[in-house]
């Protein structure tokens, strides 16, 4: 039980239902869907939606969405890719011809195909009770009336003021004479709410097809891109095999790649085989953020090397989740002295994302993340339908070697992952961390707080968190001076971090009692409410 005499806040605890999002108006609507009739996916694909209108700076209808879910608490977990891909004139020999070397993430050819809009509404058709029309309507009547700027988007928007200004059709909807808007300003996306209108009359058709389509397509043309209406109307995301690994009785589940969850799974193995009770009993002591580093440095590694889309390269998941394989990384960690492995990371930083998760009266639960990556994506907005385009495709390299080099129709390595806790054959805790390439260890971090450390939902949440990046340690202002001293003293180069690490959401299902307990993380504006 957390310390009522501090600031911070109690787990949500309710038993008919339970949303947690980085946003109150979506939290909202999760609930009033729910109290509606609705079930945990049709509250999920609401909240998404809302946040699209509400949180632009973090995720849009122009960006990627992946799905975990149990249905009625099973732990046969379905899993969705909702991954778009970059277009179909994009080889690597164009790019090679014109001397780029990579895929900068302001650049036209960062902007992949948007895959969330066909995957809200294959999972709401597959496993829903409420059509797309009826669940965008929150979402359309924030667009259309206007929503006040809460603090942590007005934080983020403003960052984001010149970019948004390079791009008439962007700054003529998401500025305000130049200036992004103040916090508690009201602010109309009329645009927006055409094309989720049409949306809502259409389907995914009404998309990636027609007019909203030709769109998208004109204007990232008009730009250098080498986006066709074809590239849109091909569009399919896919059902795929989530993949897991066990740890302290659980087991943690993840969208395969080209996702990044791998990453985490990797990351627990490691700390299996080297001894999770070498942490310490300190959640924000030395031992516990050194080996948990040490194992990122290691699982991001193999992310890089490896990780790429399936249907163009041989990712060998059963390898890099053996357990001899986790030996022999582990086998590399030194309990006192960091591993010097230069720097790892070879994609953007600062990527921007929203998670969400939802958890109904018949236990189905719903792990669900939609995002534009940076901030606002990549800045350029289709004048007609107001879309503002991810550019997602800044994860892709230039390199033919390599398994995730850029290609027609290719999928790029992806940082967004949603997350799903399984234990005795039941669905326990659907959640994830927000924070692009972060989100593995945000994932392992919290995580771990609950099972080595006892912490709550919320508790989970809160914590101080660290991150090992391109060959600096990034510090919150949380975790303690003596530790920050003895991660210096085992050779770790220490920076506090401006901004804080991610976000997240989670829903603990305990079945014995009967209840949801929800947390949301408070370096959002969002939050977490049941019923």
């Amino acid at each position: 039980m957390r310390d009522f005499h501090k600031a911070g806040r109690s787990p949500i605890y309710a038993s008919e239902g339970a949303a947690a999002t980085s946003h109150p108006l979506a939290t909202a609507a999760a609930i009033d869907c729910l109290r509606a009739g609705g079930n945990a996916i049709d509250a999920a694909v609401t909240a998404s939606a809302v946040l699209a209108v509400v949180e632009p700076a973090m995720t849009g209808i122009g960006g990627d969405c992946f799905v975990l879910m149990s249905k009625g608490g099973s732990d046969d977990i379905i899993a969705y890719n909702g991954n778009g891909a970059a277009p179909l004139k994009a080889d690597v020999g164009y790019f090679q011809e014109r001397g780029i070397g990579e895929i900068a993430a302001d650049s036209i050819h960062a902007v992949t195909v948007p895959g969330a809009i066909e995957a809200w509404c294959r999972l709401v058709q597959d496993h829903g009770k409420f059509g797309i029309d009826k669940l965008l309507q929150p979402a359309i009547y924030y667009a259309e009336n206007g929503f006040p700027v809460a603090p942590r988007v007005a934080y983020d928007w403003a960052q984001e003021e010149e970019k948004l200004s390079r791009d008439a059709a962007a700054a003529g909807s998401y500025l305000v004479a130049g200036k992004a808007p103040k916090i508690g300003d009201r602010v109309k996306l009329p645009l927006l709410a055409k094309t989720l209108r049409e949306i809502a009359a259409k389907g995914a058709a009404g998309f990636y097809q027609g007019w909203v389509a030709e769109d998208m397509a004109s204007a990232m043309a008009a730009q250098g891109g080498l986006h066709a209406p074809e590239d849109f109307a091909r569009h399919k995301g896919d059902y795929v095999t989530p993949i897991s690994t066990a740890y302290k009785g659980v087991k943690l589940w993840e969208c395969p790649p080209p996702g990044q969850g791998l990453t985490a799974l990797l990351m627990l193995n490691i700390l299996s085989a080297y001894g999770p009770e070498k942490a310490g009993s300190d959640p924000l002591g030395v031992d516990r953020f050194h080996l948990q580093l040490e194992a990122a440095k290691l699982a991001y590694r193999e992310r890089n090397a490896h990780i790429a889309d399936p249907a163009f390269a041989k990712v060998p998941v059963g390898g890099l989740l053996s357990g001899a394989h986790a030996k022999a990384l582990a086998g590399l960690i030194k309990q006192d002295k960091a591993i010097d492995l230069g720097a790892i990371g070879q994609f953007p930083k600062h990527p921007d994302t929203t998670y969400l998760t939802v958890v109904d009266k018949d236990r189905n639960a719903v792990s669900f993340i939609n995002s534009v990556y940076y901030g606002f994506g990549s800045g350029r907005m289709a004048p007609k339908s107001g879309v503002l385009m991810q550019n997602r495709g800044a994860c892709f390299v230039v390199d033919p070697q390599h398994p995730n080099c850029i290609g027609p129709g290719k999928r790029s390595m992806h940082t967004i992952i949603p997350a799903m806790v399984t234990k005795d054959g039941k669905a326990v805790m659907p959640y994830g961390v927000m924070g692009g390439d972060y989100q593995p260890v945000g994932q392992v971090h919290a995580l771990t707080n609950m099972l080595e450390y006892g912490m709550d939902s919320q508790a989970a949440l809160d914590a101080p968190r660290a991150f090992y990046d391109e060959g600096t340690l990034w510090v919150e202002s949380g975790i303690p001076a003596a530790t920050v001293a003895g991660l210096a003293a085992r050779g770790h180069k220490v920076q506090p971090i401006a901004d804080p690490l991610g976000g997240g959401q989670a829903i603990w299902i305990d079945w014995q009692k009967g209840v949801l307990v929800a947390g949301s993380d408070p370096r959002k504006d969002g939050c977490a409410l049941g019923y």
